[in-house]
């Protein structure tokens, strides 16, 4: 079996005598992963930080068997770029450890988040408008891999327009006229979610992370028995200020 692909990695392990099993989100194959001989030496390591793109060409005797990568030469090195920026590191560190942690080897359902992970981590630069690509990138994981969120109308009337909440049971949308006697048990539906030319207004960042955490708890990583990575918890403290 061989195959060639555009892949992001999403982080490696040392391996013998200087090999590195390289893990990768794939553009075509979802995540997979191979062996880098000598992909662990000082000269070469650096290529593969997590959150960079490579080349690949990878050969092995079953599609599904740990192969090796004939080729796995960079095409974008981004962590390099943003060691100056704690919150975009922060960022790289928590993107591919959700990825990692929500897709098994082999997963091809990860080649629909290919485009919106390189779009994000391409935005990791621009401090004002990642974050709010961050949460979508969220809901985006989330419907990707079989747990989206019902935002087409309100759970209780069936209209689609002025939807401001969403119910943590169902995962379905509530209009605000028809959210006030039930708010205290809703997560609110920031605009920027619904709409992607409105404005981010103050919280949203925040309301929209409480929003995706808690189906990502509840429903992705629930239905995976294991818990959101800590490298989430750490980009949510960045981003709301408190650390």
């Amino acid at each position: 079996m061989n195959w060639s692909d555009d892949g992001i990695i999403l982080g490696g392990r040392r391996f013998g005598e200087g090999g590195l099993i390289l893990d990768v989100l794939t553009a075509a194959r979802g995540r997979r992963s191979g062996l880098v001989y000598g992909g662990a030496s000082r000269k070469r390591r650096a290529h593969y930080d997590a959150g960079n793109t490579v080349a690949l060409a990878w050969s092995g005797r079953l599609d599904d068997a740990l192969g090796r990568f004939d080729l796995a030469e960079p095409r974008k090195e981004r962590a390099s770029r943003l060691l100056d920026d704690p919150a975009a590191l922060s960022a790289v560190s928590a993107i591919t450890a959700m990825l990692r942690a929500s897709m098994n080897e082999g997963d091809a359902a990860g080649s629909s988040l290919y485009e919106a992970t390189v779009l994000l981590l391409d935005e990791l630069g621009h401090g004002d408008i990642w974050p709010a690509l961050y949460v979508r990138w969220e809901l985006g994981l989330l419907s990707a891999l079989g747990f989206g969120l019902d935002l087409e109308e309100c759970a209780i009337s069936g209209a689609n327009d002025g939807l401001t909440h969403v119910s943590p049971k169902t995962g379905r949308a509530v209009r605000g006229s028809e959210a006030e006697q039930y708010i205290d048990r809703l997560l609110a539906l920031p605009d920027f979610l619904m709409r992607p030319a409105a404005p981010v207004q103050p919280g949203d960042i925040a309301a929209g992370l409480k929003l995706t955490g808690h189906f990502l708890e509840n429903r992705l990583f629930a239905a995976v028995h294991r818990g959101v990575p800590p490298e989430r918890e750490r980009l949510v403290v960045r981003l709301l200020g408190k650390a």
